[in-house]
């Protein structure tokens, strides 16, 4: 057998192109279609960090860190992280993404369920409190772990990172958000509105999916804007 030296190996595994999970591609494939139910007043919303996105990747920035910010992190925040991240990889747009609160609470379990049904593989860690989950996508993308946690600790960036708040809460309680390079609002209704009734499951999935049609949509828009 013809020996390969370690240090190739490691290289092509570098350069060997992302794959998203099979269930979770064609759950994106899906959401493209839908970007006629996209109205005019929100694209105006997503936009900005489409063309925020496009000139800090021209830089020439290996990757771009993008935190999501809602009131517990809990649902919307960690929602938008795993999407996004998704869609980035998907896109190959390098980019990192992280999520936090204005408070720290817990990944919510109804959250994680509706995650699962899209076609992230996802694996508690722990069973406290504040459980950690590790997050799966696909092939050559690194499993993202999830925990409640506030915007500004670790292992979140604290310079250099676009801002992006997903509520309304925490877009009035964080007017400025220190470190941030630039601050986006881009609000989501919170799914909990349904917690405990028989329209659960289907709000959080509905929620999830507007988040992954709209973030997807900055993707694409991102490219566009860096003329590919």
């Amino acid at each position: 057998m013809k020996f390969i030296p370690l240090f190739f190996i490691l290289i092509a595994t570098s350069l060997a192109q992302a794959e998203l999970l099979p269930k979770l591609d064609r759950y994106l494939s899906e959401r493209q279609t839908e970007f006629d139910r996209i109205d005019a007043a929100r694209r105006a919303e997503l936009e900005p960090l489409a063309k925020a996105l496009a000139e800090r990747l021209r830089e020439g920035r290996s990757s771009v860190h993008v935190t999501f910010v809602c009131t517990h992190n809990s649902r919307r925040s960690h929602m938008s992280q795993l999407w996004m991240k998704a869609i980035a990889e998907s896109l190959q747009l390098p980019m990192t993404t992280w999520s936090g609160g204005t408070e720290s609470t817990a990944m919510n379990p109804r959250a994680v369920a509706s995650l699962r049904r899209s076609g992230f593989e996802i694996t508690q860690t722990t069973k406290n409190k504040n459980p950690i989950y590790h997050v799966s996508m696909g092939s050559n993308i690194p499993a993202q772990t999830c925990f409640s946690k506030r915007w500004s600790s670790a292992p979140n960036p604290t310079t250099d990172f676009f801002a992006v708040m997903v509520c309304d809460d925490a877009d009035q309680k964080c007017p400025t958000v220190p470190g941030a390079t630039e601050r986006f609002a881009i609000p989501f209704v919170d799914p909990k509105v349904s917690d405990d009734t028989e329209a659960e499951s289907a709000t959080y999935d509905e929620r999830s999916a507007q988040i992954a049609r709209e973030f997807l949509w900055v993707g694409h828009k991102t490219k566009e804007f860096m003329g590919q």
